[in-house]
């Protein structure tokens, strides 16, 4: 338990702060560079692309997106439907 090699995180921003989710994030951020894998399932997804690695885009139960984080944030439909992107 002292040296997990993955944590799962489910809505850790949820009911926050805007304050306290930027800090939430670096902890996060933090964690994963010392070697600790992370599932983060979040709403945020503005935040939560900026600190992954790969991202996975879930719409009624089922992965209608998947691949590189970065990529995964520069997709029209993803800024649309999630980014309030035009």
């Amino acid at each position: 338990m002292s040296s997990p090699t993955l944590l799962l995180l489910d809505e850790p921003s949820m009911g926050l702060a805007p304050i306290l989710v930027e800090e939430i994030f670096s902890i996060i951020e933090e964690i994963n560079s010392r070697g600790t894998s992370i599932l983060l399932v979040e709403q945020n997804a503005n935040m939560a692309l900026q600190i992954a690695h790969r991202a996975y885009v879930l719409e009624t139960g089922r992965v209608v997106l998947s691949g590189l984080a970065r990529e995964v944030a520069e997709n029209p439909q993803v800024k649309a439907a999630y980014l309030g992107e035009a």
